[in-house]
């Protein structure tokens, strides 16, 4: 009989120890897959992609304010800088990330008189500016210029970045050029709002 009672006894802590056993496994593989997860996010944030976060009007129309979405830190590894590109831009003095895009590139003189944008003395289209939205600049109360007359000519490592909302941006014409190691990244692909979802450019 006391034979029998230790036999049912240990049959009972080895199935306790058993079910301990598949429970620690189990909780094992999560936080396996829990860490693997955080490391792979980490990779991903720091070498591919980063959150970001638009505030304010000065790409508007082409980004709202408080729009959300991922800039590529690896194309702009990869394939560099290029003219008309949307950059984030770190801007020291304030901490911050801006939105802006690229219109002048190292060594170039850029104009721009009566809304024309020159470079280096040669017309250029900016095709991705809103022209309702300009048209509506230029005939509102505010000024008859979407975009103020001045010149520039950039330095060796110096790139000139505007928002796409000239009358209501800080950008280059306030901070002055930012030089290639303060472009983070580019292209911007947006999450939210839903209505503007997908790679804007």
């Amino acid at each position: 009989m006391i034979e029998k009672i230790k036999l049912k006894v240990l049959d009972f802590f080895a199935t306790v120890f058993l079910a301990f056993l598949i429970y620690l496994d189990d909780i094992t593989e999560s936080i396996i897959t829990i860490f693997v997860t955080v490391v792979i996010s980490l990779v991903v944030v720091n070498f591919f992609f980063m959150p970001i976060v638009v505030n304010g009007s000065s790409m508007y129309p082409t980004l709202q304010d408080k729009s959300y979405g991922f800039s590529n830190i690896f194309a702009r590894k990869v394939s560099g800088i290029e003219r008309f590109d949307i950059v984030v831009v770190y801007l020291e003095e304030r901490d911050e990330n801006l939105v802006k895009r690229v219109i002048g590139l190292p060594n170039e003189t850029i104009t721009f008189t009566n809304d024309t944008l020159y470079i280096n003395g040669t017309p250029v289209d900016q095709s991705f500016l809103d022209e309702d939205y300009v048209k509506q600049i230029q005939e509102g109360v505010y000024t008859g210029l979407f975009t103020s007359d001045f010149t520039i000519t950039l330095g060796e490592d110096e790139y000139f970045c505007m928002g796409d909302n000239r009358p209501r941006s800080a950008d280059s014409r306030l901070y002055g050029p930012f030089n290639q190691a303060q472009i983070v990244s580019k292209n911007i692909f947006i999450i939210y709002p839903f209505n503007l979802f997908g790679l804007v450019e």
